[in-house]
């Protein structure tokens, strides 16, 4: 919901600029329309005269736009799709992921500041579970599942999809739930990971990168990458059991 309040807002910065109006019809939206917005994203400027948005970050904007424009047409309160002729074109870019060096570099890595140590923990948990961020911070004892092979599996939905997520917790995520497990300040009921927000969490990841000497550009994504890319073919859990 965020991202679709931060559209908004460049939508209406958009008709003030553009047509000095804070709103239009439905019916006055056309391929013009859509065009000229994605220009205003492409040359959107903050108060320091510095460009804001990449390509990426444009076709963003107007995926969301698009997405209510497709709500308008299936709810019949409008006849033509402005987007019927707009293709949105996303830069591919190679996926970062840690190779088993690195991911055991980070892992052997002790932090004295609690605050690193707890995000860095968080990280590698996902990375041996492929867990997003979300997913991390609202799993649950309730997501912890003794399987039919006598192990501890997650059984949760992924947030951004509400796909089902079933995966068996190595034992080296089971460490980390166990550590946490084990403090009395944190609120098992609720949540098993002391995860800060988003913002925070890429953060203190860039500062935790930067001390292990990695060189890579890192979110808390990259776990996910990681899991499939690097923890997936060390590790014998490769199974049709497995649902991400």
């Amino acid at each position: 919901m965020k991202n679709y309040y931060t559209t908004e807002r460049y939508l209406q910065k958009f008709l003030w600029k553009k047509k000095r109006v804070k709103d239009i019809f439905l019916k006055q939206l056309n391929f013009r329309f859509i065009t000229d917005f994605e220009h205003y994203l492409r040359t959107y400027k903050n108060s320091k005269k510095q460009l804001m948005l990449s390509n990426n970050g444009v076709m963003k904007h107007l995926e969301r736009f698009k997405k209510m424009i497709n709500l308008a047409i299936k709810l019949e309160w409008m006849n033509k799709n402005p987007f019927s002729q707009f293709q949105l074109k996303y830069d591919k870019y190679d996926k970062a992921y840690l190779n088993e060096r690195e991911l055991e570099l980070l892992e052997t890595t002790v932090f004295t500041s609690e605050r690193l140590q707890k995000i860095k923990d968080c990280f590698v948990f996902s990375c041996y579970t492929g867990l997003s961020y979300i997913d991390a911070k609202e799993l649950t004892e309730n997501n912890i599942v003794k399987g039919l092979d006598n192990t501890n599996w997650i059984y949760t939905k992924r947030e951004k999809t509400d796909e089902p997520v079933k995966a068996p917790i190595l034992p080296k995520a089971w460490t980390i739930l166990e550590k946490y497990k084990a403090k009395e300040e944190l609120d098992i009921k609720t949540n098993l990971l002391p995860i800060s927000s988003n913002k925070k969490t890429n953060a203190y990841l860039k500062e935790i990168i930067k001390d292990c000497g990695i060189h890579k550009n890192i979110s808390f994504h990259v776990a996910r990458h990681t899991f499939a890319t690097t923890v997936m073919l060390s590790n014998v859990v490769i199974n049709s059991s497995i649902e991400f």
